[in-house]
């Protein structure tokens, strides 16, 4: 279902693309907001998922709310406590929005890995050995 989050390049990796899709003037959804909704979906809650990515629970809330907001549709459900507490998850819309993202992620990688091997030899970048 999900793909594991995309890792940093490092200096004698390929050049990477990042893709952030604005969504309307004031919203946009890129790598950090998806990779919070999977760690949301791993660790079944907001809070879980804001300490994996070292933010605070107020942060990973703020940026959930404006996913929801910016969305005009919930893609996290916070779940209300019983004995060990509340939880949070995706809603179908939360899972096919990480599903699409990647998919496009995928395809304009797929697209300018071209351009991006050319940069690569522009700059002389050696390949792992």
């Amino acid at each position: 279902m999900t793909q594991p989050a995309r890792q940093k390049s490092s200096a004698t990796s390929l050049p990477s693309l990042s893709v952030r899709i604005d969504l309307d003037a004031e919203g946009r959804i890129g790598p950090g907001k998806i990779q919070l909704l999977e760690k949301i979906h791993t660790c079944g809650s907001i809070s879980a998922a804001g300490r994996a990515m070292d933010m605070s629970y107020k942060r990973a809330w703020d940026l959930v709310d404006e996913i929801n907001r910016i969305c005009r549709r919930a893609a996290v459900e916070r779940q209300t406590g019983g004995k060990n507490g509340g939880g949070a998850i995706l809603t179908p819309f939360g899972l096919s929005l990480i599903t699409r993202y990647r998919k496009i992620e995928r395809s304009a990688e797929s697209a300018a890995r071209k351009e991006l091997l050319a940069l690569r030899a522009d700059m002389g970048v050696r390949r792992k050995a």
